[in-house]
């Protein structure tokens, strides 16, 4: 008996050491496996982040190397650019709120709605939402231009000829006071993004048992059953989809540039990414389009981060 304790108690760390080295390589192996995508994080976010913020306290030209200027950047922006101010600032709020939120709460509606038919008419409804944030480069051309030509061969403008609404074609593209409601218009249409299809799949994942409780609780109608159920049980996929309207709407620029050009006419639908563009590739003043993105980086986390603080949930504990 006292040989057999002997052994047992021989065997025991051994068995302790195997578990450690299992740990061990497990670790290594969620290591090895995350390290593509941390080298990604890095050379095409993190790294580019770090220059751009390194390259707004500078003069750079893109030829010539760059020469320290501090602040003076960051002063010029606030107190000397009265395109900035005037045009961009307001133009890309105006543009983020009706697009961000307003895209945002239709991708909401637009997925409940197409989560009450069945799986087929499901599938092609939301491939026909989703296809025009895909395409809405080549549709700019096709379709919008199309749309919004401003001679009698335009579509809108022959539409409100034959109704009698105008007597000759307005040039859509051109008139200040037209230009910066079309981007948003075009904007919306192209807002059905990934944040959409990850309100489609939280509200497919929902819990029915909990709509089989509510209907025995008293809920009369699918109206309450989506604030009472649906949403609170959709918040991770509601907090996704609303950082990324955040994101799509501060960033997008592309849709006045292929319109008509950068900078717009007369400024009226220039965003901030325009105005990033204009200085960087245009005028190459990069040291000063570096200090703008900057600018655009902290709207859009300020954005961000109310919008956590709305939808991320919070511990009871």
């Amino acid at each position: 008996m006292a040989n057999e304790n002997k052994e047992k108690l021989v065997k025991k760390p051994g068995k302790k050491k195997t578990g450690i080295r299992k740990r061990e390589n497990s670790n290594t192996n969620g290591y090895l496996f995350m390290l593509p995508y941390a080298l990604m994080f890095v050379v095409f976010i993190l790294l580019p982040t770090v220059l751009a913020v390194v390259l707004s306290f500078t003069n750079f030209n893109a030829i010539q190397f760059p020469s320290f200027v501090g602040f003076l950047n960051y002063i010029t922006l606030i107190t000397s650019d009265e395109v900035f101010m005037q045009y961009v600032l307001p133009n890309t709020v105006l543009y983020a709120v009706v697009v961000g939120i307003g895209g945002y709460m239709l991708s909401f509606v637009l997925a409940w709605a197409l989560c009450n038919l069945t799986k087929l008419p499901r599938t092609i409804f939301a491939l026909i939402l989703y296809s025009p944030s895909m395409t809405a480069g080549v549709a700019m051309t096709v379709l919008w231009k199309v749309i919004f030509s401003g001679d009698q061969t335009g579509l809108l403008n022959a539409w409100l000829m034959n109704l009698g609404l105008i007597d000759e074609p307005i040039v859509w593209l051109v008139n200040t006071k037209y230009l910066l409601p079309i981007v948003i218009i075009i904007g919306l249409w192209s807002s059905m993004g990934v944040g959409f299809l990850s309100m489609i799949a939280g509200i497919l994942n929902s819990n029915e048992e909990l709509y089989e409780a509510a209907a025995i609780d008293g809920i009369k109608n699918r109206f309450q059953e989506m604030i009472y159920i649906t949403i609170p049980q959709m918040k991770p996929q509601m907090l996704f989809a609303a950082v990324m309207a955040i994101v799509n709407a501060f960033q997008n620029g592309l849709i006045s540039t292929q319109l008509t050009g950068n900078p717009s006419p007369g400024y009226a639908a220039q965003l901030i990414v325009n105005h990033i563009e204009d200085y960087g590739f245009l005028r190459y003043e990069m040291g000063y389009a570096a200090a703008v993105s900057v600018v655009l980086l902290l709207i859009v986390q300020i954005f961000s981060k109310a919008a956590n603080a709305l939808l991320a949930e919070k511990d009871d504990f």
